[in-house]
């Protein structure tokens, strides 16, 4: 593993690392924030799932995580959001292909090659987290925006006992049913669609729920709210009575500026899930 950066923040510690993938097959980059309280032992490790187009950067320096994560004594984690560099395929189109990896595992060709990106997460990047750092394996939560909040929601019911809590902003609830899914998944995972149920978040609640709390936050005045369709996931929260906080919230939007509005409110929901 390689050290890109390392940059004091809040009495913690901001770094940048990069390492060679299995997974993946090529070389990935990720964000780890510390607190001040890894110095005396191991801490919480809070995942943050960033969307469309992004890198490991976008959350590390737009989301305000930082700061919050210090006060309660929490890591935090950026991965990037998909293979890259020389010979990993990609697309023209922003939502597919390298910055699009949507946390699953491709099994068409071209995807296939790299495009492992829940094997990543799920597997690979914790075993490099937990073989280096002062994190607490047994305390675990996950968040993420956009594709993220995707990929955080899917996981975590994916992963029954993993994370302490799930929360997401704007997350893509329903991909099987929006233009942001059904062109990726038939891409990544071919045309048999009973292979995508297992990454809509949707259906996942409806099958099984979640087996802690979950926290939703979406802008009401969201660009994307047709492709995200909130609706679908609160409507099968709903019907599940799962325990758990679906808001809208009047006058945001998609954006970084909506994230860092209620990043506090998620740590905390988050610190207390990993306290108990």
């Amino acid at each position: 593993m390689e050290t890109l950066a390392e940059n004091r923040a809040f009495g913690g510690v901001q770094g940048v690392y990069r390492h060679h993938a299995r997974s993946t097959s090529c070389d990935m980059t990720f964000g780890l924030f510390l607190p001040p309280q890894a110095a005396r032992g191991p801490v919480p490790l809070l995942w943050f799932l960033s969307g469309l187009t992004c890198t490991h950067e976008n959350a590390m320096t737009k989301a305000g995580a930082q700061a919050h994560a210090a006060r309660h004594g929490l890591a935090v984690v950026f991965p990037d959001t998909s293979p890259r560099g020389e010979g990993v395929a990609d697309d023209d189109a922003f939502d597919l292909g390298q910055g699009a990896g949507f946390y699953v595992n491709a099994t068409q060709a071209p995807w296939d090659a790299h495009f492992r990106m829940w094997d990543y997460i799920a597997d690979e990047l914790p075993r490099v987290l937990f073989n280096n750092f002062a994190l607490d394996e047994g305390a675990q939560a996950i968040t993420g925006h956009s594709m993220g909040g995707h990929g955080a929601l899917t996981l975590a019911m994916g992963l029954p006992g993993r994370f302490a809590s799930v929360s997401a902003f704007a997350p893509i609830t329903n991909p099987t049913a929006s233009d942001w899914g059904r062109k990726q998944f038939a891409a990544y995972l071919g045309g048999d669609e009973s292979a995508w149920t297992g990454h809509d978040a949707t259906h996942l609640m409806r099958e099984s729920g979640f087996d802690g709390e979950v926290l939703v936050d979406q802008g009401a005045d969201d660009q994307f709210l047709n492709l995200l369709m909130p609706e679908s996931l609160a409507q099968a929260m709903a019907a599940r009575r799962q325990p758990g906080t679906f808001r809208m919230q009047a006058g945001y939007d998609h954006s970084y500026f909506f994230v860092s509005s209620f990043m506090g409110s998620h740590v905390r929901f988050h610190a207390r899930a990993l306290r108990a």
